[in-house]
């Protein structure tokens, strides 16, 4: 099992380029599902969630590849079997996303019950809801949703309880194979959502209103193949942001436009760190000085994203002041913050909250990733530690951050992998 290993106290100085995000990526390789024809996608990242979906397309019977390009080319033409298998399914919460694309073209699907990070119940009953009141029958057998709708699906006015980031794409995907059209209210707004909806336009779909809270979908009775680029990784981008500022230092994330990292640029800035930005490129620097502590309060988007929560926790252990950081989206994310204890940092935990009082620095200690986003916060409190610290259980890691080592590695960071 690998390890990192850090001695910390190093400013990171240099410049990155951001790698194609994961979130993106993921919804956007189960949408291949929707047609016969193959497609090609750029940009896709080389991460253990994007090898896991790519496995699972195979395991259905779609042929999936890196060319020699980096693109990903998926052909979902043979795809003759309707079941993702909890093998696979059970490491990985966006397995959940071929729900959806497999009702709508086949009729037909059956996935496991998701695994992933063991960060709260997360149900996929807003999933289900959508796909019943489409016209699919849906039961629940021997661990597995299966769903059918042998008559195809029908369009839907659907109204989600609470946002739902997964269940909005999975609605969407489903949609755009329905007779008639879906309005579907309520929706998620991330960019993320966006770049879906790019790709399924793209390939033949028609869709209004990414972006808003209310999407409408004109189902259409087959999509085409298409080639596409996957948008840029702001939660990896936002993570290496957060590193700069935490050691002091500075960092340039090119390949980005800015605008997509929202509030997390607006929080960077009260921490004191000077932000300058191109077209598609952000720069931060500290200019030596210890951040100011910052509250932070995680909602859906536009609001502060809980996959920055963690990052922006363990910046706050070293901040000058005393901050609070409130998680409202999922429950048991902060148990990263009884790891950072044990390096010294003074955190108070009352129920979804912490009080987190700053300290000028951490000590190295052996702890232990409980989840994707809590190691990448463990690594940055690595970073700032005085002395080792060692991370357990990174293959939490390796499912959202390309090369994270190497990565830092360049910007000075005295950070290695190893294997035990």
């Amino acid at each position: 099992m690998d390890s990192l290993i850090i001695h910390g106290g190093t400013r990171l100085d240099g410049a990155l380029r951001a790698s194609g995000s994961k979130n993106a990526a993921l919804p956007i390789l189960a949408a291949t599902l929707l047609t016969e024809e193959s497609c090609a996608l750029q940009r896709v990242p080389l991460l253990k969630d994007i090898t896991t979906m790519m496995t699972l397309l195979s395991s259905l019977g779609a042929t999936v590849l890196r060319n020699k390009e980096g693109a990903v080319v998926v052909e979902s033409g043979p795809v003759q079997v309707c079941k993702a298998p909890y093998d696979l399914v059970k490491t990985m919460r966006a397995s959940i996303l071929v729900l959806g694309p497999l009702l709508a073209r086949y009729g037909l699907a059956e996935v496991s019950f998701p695994g992933g990070c063991a960060i709260g119940s997360r149900p996929v009953d807003l999933h289900i809801r959508v796909l019943e009141a489409m016209g699919a029958d849906v039961q629940v057998e021997e661990g597995y949703i299966v769903a059918r709708a042998p008559d195809g699906l029908v369009g839907v006015d659907f109204t989600f309880d609470t946002v739902t980031v997964g269940g909005t794409e999975n609605a969407v995907m489903a949609a755009s194979l329905a007779r008639g059209t879906s309005v579907l209210r309520n929706v998620a707004r991330e960019p993320e959502i966006i770049d879906l909806v790019e790709f399924l336009r793209s390939m033949g779909a028609q869709i209004v209103g990414e972006g808003t809270d209310t999407l409408t979908v004109h189902g259409v009775a087959a999509l085409q193949g298409a080639t596409y680029s996957v948008m840029p990784d702001r939660i990896e981008a936002g993570t290496y942001l957060v590193a700069a500022a935490a050691t002091r230092g500075r960092v340039r994330v090119e390949g980005i436009a800015p605008e997509i990292l929202g509030v997390v640029c607006d929080k960077l800035r009260q921490t004191g760190a000077c932000i300058t930005e191109g077209e598609d490129w952000i720069a931060l620097d500290m200019q030596g000085n210890r951040p100011r502590a910052v509250d932070v309060v995680t909602e859906p988007y536009p609001g502060f994203p809980t996959d920055m929560q963690a990052q922006f926790t363990a910046l706050n252990t070293i901040a000058e002041g005393t901050s609070r950081v409130t998680e409202t989206v999922f429950e048991n994310r902060l148990m990263q913050a009884h790891e950072m204890k044990r390096m010294g940092a003074e955190i108070l935990i009352d129920g979804d909250s912490a009080q987190i009082t700053g300290r000028p620095s951490l000590q190295g200690a052996p702890v232990m990733a409980s989840d994707l986003r809590a190691s990448a916060s463990l690594v940055i409190a690595g970073l700032v530690a005085s002395g080792e610290t060692r991370i357990d259980r990174i293959y939490h890691i390796d499912r959202g951050y390309e090369n994270i080592e190497g990565n830092l590695q360049c910007l000075g960071a005295d950070i290695r992998r190893i294997s035990t």
